[in-house]
This record gives C-alpha cells, sequence and structure tokens, in this order.
C-alpha cells in the first residue's frame, strides 16, 4: 500500500540571513508529491515532491514579488523547485537520512536532508498516519540564485546559505476490496 502525502499537514519552510543581522523565513506550498515507503526495508523507500514558487510567503509582499522575478526564482520560466531522492539511510530508529536531486531553475545538485519520523499510528477516523520532520541547508548560489546586493559595512544584503525545514504527514492509502462477486 502506498502513502497520500496531507497537504494541509505539510509546511516548506526556509531561513536566510538578511543584511548579517536578521534571518527571514518564509515557506512555500507543496504542489503534488509521491511517496513511497517500505517499513520492512527503509532504504528502499522513496519520495519526489514539486513545490510551487509562486506560492512563496514571507510575510512581505514586496519582497515575495522580488523573490518571484528573474533576480531569483524566475517563476515565470521555471514554475516548481523539484525534488526526487536517490537514497534513503536509516542512522537509528527514528532518525534517517535522506538525499536527492533538487531542481531550482533548471539546475540540479545533490542534497542531503537529516530526518526524524514519527508513527505510524492510527488517527480518530481510523486511518494510518505518520510524520517526517527534515532538515537541511543549500548553496543558493549554486542554484543560480545569485543576486545581492553589498552593503556599506562590506557585507551583503542576502546570506548565501538558505536552512530547510520540512515537516509533512503522510496517510496510508486503503486498498479498495474487490466486489463480492469478484471475491468467490
Amino acid at each position: 500500500m502506498g502513502w497520500q502525502v496531507d497537504k494541509s499537514h505539510t509546511e516548506v519552510g526556509f531561513a536566510v540571513r538578511h543584511m548579517m543581522l536578521a534571518t527571514v523565513r518564509g515557506r512555500m506550498a507543496l504542489a503534488e508529491a509521491d511517496i513511497q515507503l517500505d517499513e520492512a526495508n527503509p532504504a528502499g523507500s522513496w519520495a519526489r515532491a514539486k513545490i510551487d514558487v509562486q506560492s512563496i510567503d514571507t510575510r512581505e509582499p514586496q519582497r515575495d514579488a522580488h523573490l518571484r522575478s528573474p533576480d531569483f526564482f524566475d517563476a515565470e520560466n521555471h514554475p516548481y523547485i523539484e525534488f526526487a531522492s536517490t537514497s534513503v539511510r536509516v542512522k537509528r530508529p527514528g532518525e534517517f537520512e535522506v538525499t536527492g536531486d533538487l531542481t531550482i531553475r533548471g539546475v540540479t545538485r545533490p542534497l542531503t536532508l537529516k530526518g526524524e519520523f514519527e508513527g505510524p499510528l492510527k488517527d480518530a477516523w481510523g486511518k494510518t498516519r505518520a510524520g517526517f520532520h527534515l532538515e537541511g541547508e543549500l548553496d543558493r548560489e549554486a542554484f543560480g540564485l545569485t543576486w545581492n546586493a553589498m552593503l556599506e559595512t562590506g557585507g551583503v544584503v542576502v546570506g548565501k546559505t538558505v536552512k530547510l525545514s520540512i515537516d509533512t504527514e503522510v496517510v496510508q492509502e486503503v486498498a479498495a476490496e474487490a466486489p463480492a462477486a469478484l471475491a468467490s
């Protein structure tokens, strides 16, 4: 049986330094995802996801518009950020690393995320759920996100390192029962 990502309980967050003083945090919406969990052999698990660049939200509309522009994500020409796992490695019960290919603005680079796994458990409606928390870092310039401005003090407006934080819940899909006529 497969698992369905619960988008209403999923958040893709990021954080980057601003003017070397503060941290700006934002989030983006998950557009679609496919996930396969193999509890017997976790290394056989995999995930693919698309993140909607237009959904970027840093709680500042002018900054969000700039992030969607060709200076940064170029959302018109590159509407999605994509991730496809290439390996899953269990470090110890409840902890794992997932490595995959991350594509931003048509540039693909490897990315490793450290994760925690919770569950599975039955919810109040009898469905089986599990949860994941993933963290990682990337160099935004390696993906062509190079816009910046120098400060009089010698620093830059936008930090180079972006910290990622992803929280998601998945729901186990229930196999459809065969009609009674086919079961006999």
